[in-house]
């Protein structure tokens, strides 16, 4: 069975960091694309970032320039560096994972209020 289980969320105020990790175990198959997205209340999700096997990356405009992407296929792991987080980056941050299949983690929220 695979699992992808976020962690790293939290409560921080304005112009905060937090860094998420995904954990991912099981057989995925070979890792060819490794993303994180968020949905907040009562929004659609929306897709933050993606890393792909040869390392390019692409982010949404809403994190562009704030928020960092990167993963370790040997070890399983993708990681989401947020930096000066603002309250409308409140959501649940989901990770994927694109392998034999796409696989899908829980979430976890991060909150930024004062």
């Amino acid at each position: 069975q695979v699992q992808l289980v976020e962690s790293g969320g939290g409560l921080v105020q304005p112009g905060g960091s937090l860094r998420l990790s995904c954990a991912v175990s099981g057989d995925t198959g070979r890792i060819s694309l490794m993303a994180w997205h968020r949905q907040a209340p009562g929004e659609l999700r929306e897709l933050l970032a993606t890393i792909t096997s040869s390392g390019s990356t692409r982010y949404a405009d809403s994190v562009k320039d704030r928020f960092t992407i990167s993963g370790d296929n040997a070890q399983k792991m993708v990681y989401l560096q947020m930096n000066n987080l603002e309250p409308e980056d409140t959501a649940v941050y989901v990770c994927s994972v694109v392998g034999a299949t796409t696989y899908w983690g829980q979430g976890t929220q991060v909150t930024v209020s004062s």
